[in-house]
C-alpha cells in the first residue's frame, strides 16, 4: 500500500504476492494517480528500484530503508514486537529528502488495517478463503478510511486534507459511490 505522510491518504493499494511483475503492477498504478513529483520511501525490497525506475523514470525522489531487529526469543510468552537495532537508509534515485525517508507511517497504517479487520488479525480463523473476498474487504476498507472516517490528527477525512472530497461521506454515500 502506498501512504501519503502529510495528508494520510491511500491513494493506492495492490494485493498479490511480492513479484517483480506485482511490484511493478502497483507501481505503475500509483504512478497514475499522482499529479506531482514525490517521494518515495519503501523497504529494501529490490523489485522496488526496476519497477520505480519503469514506472516513474527520472520523475521521483526514491530511497529504501531497512531496519535490523534483534534476534527473537524461542518460546512462549513473547508478546511485543523485537527492538529495532539498526536502520540503514539509500537514495535510490533523485534526491530524496534524508529526514523524510521513513516507512513508519505505513506500518502503522498496517497495524490499522490489522486491528480493523478481523481477516488480518494473527492466529484467527476469520482469514478471506477467497482472494476476490480479501480485495473487496481491503478496498472497501480504505475507501471508508480515505472518505468516511475522520482521522484524529488531521480532524477530518484524508481525502478531504488531500483536496478530492469536500466533506466527510456518509457510510449511504460510500455504498452508492461503490455501485
Amino acid at each position: 500500500m502506498a501512504l501519503d505522510r502529510d495528508t494520510k491518504l491511500d491513494p493506492s493499494f495492490f494485493i498479490d504476492k511480492r513479484t517483480q511483475e506485482s511490484t511493478t503492477q502497483f507501481i505503475q498504478d500509483l504512478r497514475g494517480r499522482l499529479a506531482n513529483r514525490v517521494q518515495l520511501s519503501s523497504d529494501g525490497l529490490k523489485s522496488y528500484v526496476e519497477a520505480t525506475e519503469k514506472s516513474f523514470g527520472a520523475g521521483v525522489d526514491f530511497a529504501q530503508i531497512v531496519k535490523s531487529y534483534e534476534a527473537e526469543q524461542i518460546g512462549p510468552g513473547r508478546y511485543s514486537p523485537p527492538k529495532v537495532t539498526n536502520v540503514e537508509s539509500w537514495s535510490a534515485s533523485g534526491n530524496p529528502d534524508p529526514k523524510r525517508i521513513s516507512t513508519s507511517h505505513v506500518e502503522r497504517q498496517n497495524l490499522t488495517m490489522r486491528m480493523r479487520m478481523r481477516r488480518f488479525t494473527r492466529l484467527t480463523n476469520a482469514f478471506s478463503k477467497k482472494l476476490d473476498n480479501l480485495k473487496a474487504a481491503v478496498a472497501l476498507h480504505f475507501a471508508h478510511y480515505n472518505y468516511v472516517r475522520v482521522h484524529k490528527s488531521l480532524r477530518v477525512t484524508p481525502a478531504m486534507e488531500a483536496g478530492i472530497s469536500s466533506h466527510i461521506w456518509t457510510i449511504q454515500e460510500l455504498l452508492e459511490a461503490i455501485e
